[in-house]
């Protein structure tokens, strides 16, 4: 299939990567924040901090977390652990 995983522009330096888990904010998505769990292609793999499914998202669209975010994340993550979801 044409396009998949391909940069749009490979001439471009890769961004540096965060650590696993770091705290992401993608701006194409209403700044959903998620965990950054790795690369997939030209794409960085991210997942809900309280659980769930994971998603692709170039890294142009990403940004740090604002201290208010990552407080609204953290009690998102201990609400589900309080629940007993899987994370």
């Amino acid at each position: 299939m044409y396009g998949v995983n391909v940069c749009a522009n490979p001439e471009e330096p890769p961004p540096d990567l965060p650590a696993p888990g770091t705290l992401l904010a993608d701006t194409s998505r209403n700044n959903r924040v998620g965990e950054f769990r790795g690369v997939a292609g030209c794409y960085w793999s991210l997942r809900p901090v309280g659980g769930g499914r994971e998603w692709e998202t170039e890294p142009r669209h990403v940004r740090p977390v604002l201290p208010m975010e990552q407080l609204r994340s953290h009690t998102s993550r201990m609400n589900a652990l309080r629940r007993d979801e899987a994370l």
